[in-house]
């Protein structure tokens, strides 16, 4: 994954690797060190390596993955929002669906910040 592929290009490679499970792969490769997430209105996280542990968490927590895919994908310049839509089993069996927003902006082939939009009360039980 190169630094001088554009934004769009970037992109699409996220959204490839993430699509494939690679969530992980994607995370090492395309984000920051100094990479600043937030999920809706929480506190946000910063630096690459207290991110990752968030991300394994997430990908820990999942038994089975049914649904993974980019809606919608916009890019503007050096922002991106992504419209993931996403359906799995968690480790306790219980099947969960919802719609999710990914602000991303990135510098330097890399995200820098990462915002993630999604109403926790419409989780739907599958």
């Amino acid at each position: 994954m190169s630094n001088t592929a554009s934004v769009s290009e970037l992109v699409s490679q996220l959204v490839a690797h993430v699509s494939q499970g690679k969530i992980l792969e994607a995370y090492d490769a395309l984000y920051a060190e100094n990479v600043v997430m937030q999920e809706n209105n929480n506190p946000p996280t910063v630096g690459k390596a207290a991110n990752r542990v968030r991300e394994e968490q997430f990908v820990g927590s999942v038994k089975e993955v049914h649904v993974n895919r980019a809606a919608k994908v916009l890019v503007d310049g050096n922002k991106a929002v992504i419209e993931w839509v996403l359906e799995f089993t968690n480790q306790d069996g219980v099947r969960l669906k919802f719609d999710q927003i990914a602000l991303q902006t990135w510098e330097n082939g890399q995200i820098t910040e990462e915002r993630f939009f999604y109403d926790s009360g419409s989780l739907v039980q599958g």
